[in-house]
Parts: structure tokens; sequence; C-alpha cells
């Protein structure tokens, strides 16, 4: 792997808004152009002047199939910028900052703006296969005769429409939702439904101090519909979420022994969040001063019945590289899917047996969860699929930077087994910052 440093610049997302009813008001390009749009015009450079632009995206529309490239276009990079779309289901985002930093260390681009995307509310309702079959027929039938007869053999049930989005989110080798596989770390590490609610309750009031603190400010950009309407921040951060209300919920997966409910599941959401990279010649070249830089980054497979440990497969290897413990990085996002996957990667990585059979090692110990997620996550905040892993690492390098600490891990569990970390480090503010460092050693 080659050591040359990618740094993350500089960072934009949009407010994270909670699917409700029908399409929302913005399609996933509206969103990432907006991001991304606030995030250029800050910078030294020109759109004209990034190498490429790499986008992840889990529910692309048909118009915007390589929406990566759409962006590019729609955002004035001009025709000789190429855009890119990547897909790693909910590690999108996190995949596309991965394939930026892996070609400025192959040495192919110095400045790419990459991120992630997902316009949920817009995913698609699809016939029926029995549907499908009927109007093939239908279509296929020439007289009049023809098309009676198969008049005759419609069915009103073939209407019934399938929800792309739940098809989606259901694995197609093991037949389980993602709620599904939550439920099954439940049973397996014995977490039970008040922990899950109390962990949500927290995501929550986690989230509405950052809020009021204005932990969210640096990296939102307000979105403005056609219509002249703003929304300017994430709009499922509830005041409401209380063990009680909580409590009340009924499980969604699992409707007679389950304890995954609405309220202790990440939020349907539309958002995005878009970063700019840069090697350390484009950090001269443009006196950029970097947010931070990306120390290592792992993706790992495991068993898609529980998808939800990834983080515990991804991050594990890094902490081995870079010789540390759980307490290593200062912070940690671990993305909120469900409660249940957060808690049971925090068990898993107690847990002797686990960690034996499944990472080779005994077992880590307690992840202190006062490092844990410090300003909420998925639960109060959202979960935009394709955005959501590189939210994570953008917000980490903001909470640390806020709190004057250094190293964070963000780690993402991935639907079909999968999971995805990457270990950051925040960088000051001090006036001979990497820029000029790199300027001296050229000197």
């Amino acid at each position: 792997m080659s050591t040359q440093a990618v740094y993350v610049v500089d960072g934009a997302r949009s407010p994270f808004l909670k699917v409700r009813t029908g399409p929302g008001p913005f399609s996933a390009a509206d969103l990432a152009v907006q991001a991304g749009r606030e995030l250029l015009l800050r910078q030294s450079f020109s759109p004209e002047d990034l190498d490429e632009v790499i986008v992840g995206c889990a529910a692309p529309s048909p118009d915007e199939i390589n929406i990566g490239r759409v962006i590019a276009l729609r955002l004035g990079c001009g025709p000789k910028v190429p855009g890119w779309t990547v897909m790693r289901n909910c590690a999108s985002g996190m995949q596309a900052l991965d394939s930026a930093m892996t070609n400025i260390q192959a040495g192919r681009a110095d400045l790419v703006l990459a991120g992630g995307v997902d316009a949920l509310s817009h995913a698609p309702l699809l016939f029926s296969e029995d549907m499908t079959r009927w109007l093939a027929h239908w279509m296929a039938a020439r007289s009049t005769g023809q098309k009676l007869r198969q008049l005759g053999r419609f069915r009103p049930v073939f209407l019934k429409p399938v929800i792309g989005l739940l098809k989606g989110l259901t694995d197609p080798v093991v037949g389980l939702s993602m709620g599904q596989t939550a439920e099954n770390l439940a049973m397996q590490f014995g977490i039970s439904r008040a922990s899950m609610d109390a962990y949500a309750e927290r995501s929550h009031q986690r989230a509405l101090v950052a809020r009021s603190a204005g932990a969210f400010a640096a990296e939102l950009v307000p979105l403005i519909d056609r219509q002249g309407q703003c929304y300017p921040e994430d709009d499922g951060i509830r005041t409401d979420s209380t063990l009680e209300r909580l409590g009340r919920l009924k499980p969604v997966f699992d409707r007679v022994g389950g304890s995954i409910t609405a309220g202790n599941s990440s939020q349907v959401t539309d958002g995005a969040a878009m970063l700019l990279l840069a090697s350390e010649h484009a950090v001269a070249r443009w006196g950029l001063q970097p947010l931070g830089r990306i120390v290592d980054r792992q993706w790992a497979g495991l068993d898609p019945a529980s998808m939800g440990l990834g983080p515990v497969h991804a991050a594990t290897p890094i902490l081995q590289r870079q010789q540390l413990g759980l307490d290593g990085p200062d912070l940690w996002e671990i993305n909120e899917a469900f409660a249940a996957q957060v808690l049971g990667c925090l068990a898993a990585w107690q847990d002797e047996r686990y960690c034996q059979a499944q990472l080779g090692t005994s077992a880590w110990g307690t992840l202190d969860q006062s490092r844990l997620n410090v300003d909420g996550g998925a639960i109060a905040l959202g979960h935009p699929v394709g955005a959501s892993g590189a939210r994570i690492v953008l917000h980490l390098l903001h909470a640390l930077k806020a709190r004057g600490l250094r190293l964070g891990m963000a780690s993402i569990c991935i639907g079909g087994g999968q999971g995805g970390a990457m270990l950051v480090e925040a960088l000051g503010d001090d006036p001979v910052g990497p820029a000029q460092q790199v300027e001296q050693e050229a000197a």
C-alpha cells in the first residue's frame, strides 16, 4: 500500500430529510449538486481543476444512472473532468473516498471530489412478475381476439406494487432483510429491547445537543427547492424520543418475538455528503489547509446474516496494523443502522469466543461509549444509504477538531455481509500546515 498522504481538504453535506409520504423535493443529483456547489465555491481552485468526481449511490434513478458524471457536469467541472459512480451498498460513500484515495496514491489524480448520495424517497414502485408477464403477452397480442383473451387473464392482484426499496434492502442470498439480520444479533448477544431503546434515545439526545451547539454548522449546506422553500437542517431529530415513547412502538421485522422497531432503527432518508481529497502536491499547489488526512482503510466480508458486525471485522485489522487498542482512536463513528447492530459490535469485541473464532485474536475489551457517535448518529440523523459512509468520515474530522483530538475511526456495516472502516487524523490550525510543510520540503 502506498504511503503517500491523502488529505481531506474540506467537505459539505445536505441536511438529511426523512422520507415521509411520496417522493421528496430533491432528486439525488439535486442533493449532491447543492452540497457540492457550496463546497467548491469556497475553494481556491475552479471546478475544472478537479481530476475526477467519484460518487457513491446505492439507488440511482433511471435518468441518473451514472450519477457521478451527472453531478460533475452540473457542478460546472466541464466535459474533460471524468465522473463515475460506485456502489457498495451502505458504504457507497466510503467506497468513493477509498477509490479517490487509491487514484491519488497511484499518481492518477491529485484533486478529487468524492462522496455519496441517495434520495430514497424516489426509490421506485415496481410491477410484480405476474404483471410484467401479463404486459409482455398483451404487447405480443396482435388481433382483437388475442387482446380480448389476454384481458380475460388479467387479475387485479397483478397491480399490487413491489416496493423497490424493501426489495433492495433484502439480501438475496440468505433471504433476510437488514432488520432481520439485526434481530439475529440481538438474539446472538442477548441484547434487550430496553437497551436498544435506551441507545436510540441517546442518539437523539446527543444530536439535539450537538445541533444546539452548532456541531453540524461547518458541514451543513441548506437546501432550496424549486418553490424557494429552505431546508436548513436535518429534520429527523426528535425531541420526544423518550424511553416511554420508544417503548410503545411495535417490532417491525419480527412482529411476534422481535425487538427491532422504527424507533431503534436508522431513518430512511434523502441526503448527500461530498468531500474534497487531495495529494500533497495539490495541497501545496493550491495553498490548501486540510481538515485532516486518511491514515488507513479496510474492507472485510462476513456472513450476510450477521452483516451488522461488519465494523468489527473492518476496524480490527486497522487497529492491528496501527498497534492500537479500542481506546487508541480518540473518537469512533459506527454508523447506526440499528441500535442492536451497534450494541452487537460492542458485544462482539468483548466476546472471547467470537474474537477467537472470527478474528483470530483474544477479546478486545470495552469500547468506551463516551467516545462513540458523540453527536448522535443515523438513528437520529438518518441513513441515506449512499451518503452515510462519507458523512461519518466528514463529521468525525469535525468532531475531532472541535475537541482538540487527533485520531478517529469511522466504520460502517454493509448489506450483503461486509464492513468498511477508515482511520483518520485531524490536523490543527498551525500556520505552518501541510501546504507550507510540503513547500519547505520541496525547497
